[in-house]
């Protein structure tokens, strides 16, 4: 044999060997269909559509993640004054959440995944906070606060428990006994054990408030009461190992105010919680990509009909279409906070400006998956030369006013990758759901859950 040959073989040889003692994989790739995300591929049976599109739509959190910190940008394009730096602590909680489903279905290794999740706790730790809780918005590049508004300087403890909601999927996921896989678990309970969620009752009061700032203090005086999507914020805030709230503070808290009850029917559906028409739909879904809402009630609720009401409405109103939207229907369909021909816009069916947000409906697919398959095939296979992009589908579109977004945002392609994810697998919610702490806090507050331990 050549004796070039021959070293080349034996080059190989352990690296051959390696790749045999591998274990299967749970999940095959994307089958059948090469990834390419420049094109638009055609004939996909509905699970190879949602693979296509769920790992489409990672791509922002991972390819447009920041260099420096790993975190999830606030959005693609340059608005509003942000700059090219800012990121965003609730959207990077969502990332860390499509992080989890691309490794999980193999389209990163387990040790990208794990290792881009520890850059981003490391960058964490040394970036502002405030008594454990992050601004809504830090330059990526240096870990200082960038302002949200002009008194917005400080802490948002919504959106913190937006980014605690993933970093605890990523404590339960990453389970190994290695060395970057301890490291990752080590660190993000020790961020999770700092946050002081009690801090933020003002004083002991009996109500979470929304901002704190070294600068303005309690100046902002955001109380937060339900119904809407910082119901994971209380939650959390219970479950704390070091800083719990108490029982009384949910319900003195959360459980008050105009918009929490309300039990009206429209269109014949019963809404049991939250205003009237139900308000945009990111409401059955920031909160819910980690809290699982089968079987989720307390003496409120029950959260699996909440949220699919809440649903069912918003299809309904697009369906009868009131306005006479173009476009409306069966197909096209979902209202929620995004951009707008006028600017960014929290559409709901009593805030209705003729645009469609694709999050809506596709991140509706737990509660109505054949309505939401519906509307992913005319998005993707009808008006795809138009919404569709390197990271998925474009924030938003009017077809009444010929307008579709150039914009993606991470709080918006964030739950897109999640909650597709569970309604294949279920994996977001059994991580979630299968921490101890979590489990503890449920209880404190009185929800019922199947997943609880007794």
């Amino acid at each position: 044999m050549n004796p070039k040959l021959l070293l080349f073989l034996l080059l190989l040889l352990p690296g051959f060997l390696q790749a045999q003692q591998k274990p299967v994989p749970k999940k095959a790739p994307a089958k059948a269909v090469a990834f390419d995300p420049k094109k638009r591929p055609r004939n996909l049976t509905d699970e190879q559509l949602l693979n296509l599109v769920q790992r489409q739509t990672f791509r922002y959190f991972w390819d447009f993640g920041h260099p420096v910190s790993g975190m999830s940008r606030e959005r693609s394009n340059v608005a509003y004054d942000y700059g090219n730096e800012v990121v965003t602590t609730g959207g990077t909680g969502f990332g860390i959440m499509a992080i989890i489903v691309a490794a999980d279905r193999k389209w990163i290794t387990r040790e990208q995944a794990a290792t881009r999740i520890y850059k981003i706790v490391r960058f964490l730790e040394k970036a502002d906070s405030y008594h454990g809780v992050f601004p809504h918005w830090l330059d990526g590049a240096t870990g200082k606060v960038i302002k949200f508004s002009s008194k917005d300087d400080g802490g948002d403890i919504v959106e913190t428990s937006f980014l605690m909601e993933g970093l605890i999927c990523a404590r339960q996921y990453f389970t190994a006994d290695t060395p970057l896989e301890r490291d990752v678990r080590n660190h993000i309970q020790w961020m999770w054990e700092n946050v002081e969620w009690n801090w933020q009752t003002q004083g002991g009061q009996n109500v979470l408030y929304w901002h704190w700032s070294p600068n303005n203090g309690w100046s902002m005086n955001h109380q937060i009461h339900g119904f809407n999507e910082c119901l994971i914020t209380y939650v959390l805030a219970a479950s704390s190992p070091k800083y719990a709230i108490e029982k009384p503070v949910y319900d003195q808290g959360w459980a008050v105010g105009p918009e929490f009850k309300n039990g009206k029917e429209y269109y014949g559906i019963k809404l049991p919680l939250g205003p009237d028409m139900g308000g945009p739909l990111f409401f059955t879904h920031y909160t819910f990509l980690g809290l699982n809402p089968h079987g989720l009630k307390d003496q409120y609720a029950n959260y699996w009909q909440q949220n699919q009401n809440h649903t069912l409405i918003n299809y309904q109103y697009c369906v009868e279409n009131p306005k006479k939207f173009k476009g409306y229907g069966p197909n096209t369909w979902g209202l929620t906070a995004s951009d707008s021909y006028k600017g960014y816009a929290a559409h709901n069916p009593k805030e209705d400006l003729g645009v469609i947000s694709p999050t809506a409906a596709l991140s509706a697919f737990p509660y109505t998956p054949e309505h939401s398959m519906r509307a992913l095939k005319h998005f993707y296979f009808d008006l795809g030369d138009k919404i569709w992009g390197e990271y998925g589908f474009v924030d938003a579109f009017s077809e009444q006013h010929d307008w579709a977004a150039k914009s993606y945002l991470a709080i918006d392609q964030g739950p897109i990758v999640g909650m597709i994810e569970n309604h294949r697998s279920g994996l977001l919610w059994k991580l979630f759901m299968s921490s101890p702490d979590v489990q503890r806090g449920l209880t404190q507050l009185g929800f019922e859950s199947p997943t609880i331990k007794k």
